[in-house]
């Protein structure tokens, strides 16, 4: 479908929910309520159709202008009518290119899932001690990031090396497009650095793993009670020590899938069961939105990330200060900004835009 035919559509789509809106009087509530939601995700793009209509009529007028006063090139006043023209012609053409573009963007097909929440899952890799500092760094550079963006950020559980790194740790992020923007996080981050116990100097190279999931609702996963197998035990601290004298502790397998979670920061063992259900239902749904990408992913040409967990997609290098992206060849010299969740921002624009980019290839 031509984009001229999609403004047409767009703008008569609207008109015709707030018609039916407008004589609502045999409408039920959920009714209504959906045409609501309909309207209010159509009128930025309306908006925008609009605004490229707007834009192609002044630059039509702008050509017929041009037309007139090179017929009347005898005229005293025709060059600089010639000239007012073509410096419209050529902002108005860019403004229509740029109108257009975004209005594509606008039409792309939605992921369901970007406006969820989202469960970050933060594990150390290779590389020991190393790792989990690194893991740990990961861990409070989203908690940064998160602040920034107004989200909350909750942490579920850490597993501490008693030496401040993290050999797991996860959270819930809520807030706006929470999935949308920390999606392409996914994946293993290495680090090139230093270690504080190394005497000579010598760079160490180790990783952690990223996970970032849609948080999934009852209604998205049924869980079976047939399909868990649920055991109690007592939690523990670093080393193993015991922390707690009742079995609070919990961990939760889902017979089928294999997926097991288990949840022990909480001293309330129906606490630790009711993270540890949000962390499983996320997994599963998770698992299947794998499976549905890389279905899609067989028949779309490069895009961004194919959300598996093993592929290495950032280096951070400490000696250099600079962090690269290897997905789309960003590097960045600002780790410490990075590191600080200031400016996380510019690989995530650039990782979504990226995204778009392939998107709009593929549909053309």
């Amino acid at each position: 479908m031509s984009l001229q035919n999609n403004l047409a559509r767009i703008l008569e789509r609207r008109k015709d929910i707030e018609n039916q809106l407008n004589d609502a009087a045999n409408m039920s509530p959920d009714e209504m309520m959906q045409l609501s939601k309909e309207l209010s995700d159509l009128r930025p793009i309306a908006e925008q159709a609009e605004q490229v209509q707007e834009i192609t009529a002044n630059l039509e007028s702008a050509r017929a202008l041009l037309a007139e006063a090179a017929e009347a090139a005898e005229a005293d006043d025709a060059a600089d009518m010639i000239a007012m023209a073509e410096e419209e012609i050529e902002t108005l053409g860019k403004a229509l290119e740029q109108g257009e573009h975004d209005l594509k963007i606008m039409l792309l097909p939605k992921d369901k899932d970007d406006e969820r929440n989202a469960i970050l899952e933060v594990r150390a890799g290779t590389g020991g001690d190393e790792a989990a500092l690194f893991g740990a760094d990961l861990f409070s550079m989203y908690q940064r990031f998160a602040a920034n963006q107004g989200w909350r950020f909750e942490v579920l559980e850490i597993s501490e090396t008693g030496i401040g790194g993290y050999k797991e740790a996860s959270a819930t992020i809520t807030g706006n497009n929470v999935f949308a923007r920390l999606k392409f996080e996914s994946g293993v981050h290495r680090v090139q650095r230093v270690p504080e116990t190394e005497t000579g100097g010598r760079i160490h190279t180790s990783a952690a793993t990223v996970a970032v999931l849609p948080e999934a609702e009852d209604v998205d996963v049924t869980l079976d009670d047939q399909d868990l197998r649920v055991d109690v035990f007592r939690a523990s601290g670093p080393g193993g020590q015991s922390v707690n004298t009742t079995d609070s502790a919990v961990r939760i397998t889902h017979i089928p899938s294999g997926i097991v979670v288990s949840q022990q920061d909480e001293k309330s063992q129906h606490k630790n069961r009711a993270k540890a259900m949000k962390i499983l239902r996320a997994r599963i749904y998770d698992a299947e939105r794998a499976r549905a990408e890389a279905e899609r992913a067989a028949s779309r040409k490069g895009q961004v990330g194919s959300g598996d967990r093993s592929e290495r997609i950032r280096t951070y290098n400490f000696p250099q200060g600079r962090v690269t992206d290897h997905r789309i060849n960003l590097t960045l010299y600002k780790l410490d900004k990075i590191l600080a969740g200031e400016s996380l921002d510019e690989l995530v624009n650039a990782l979504i835009t990226e995204d778009q980019a392939a998107a709009l290839a593929s549909d053309g």
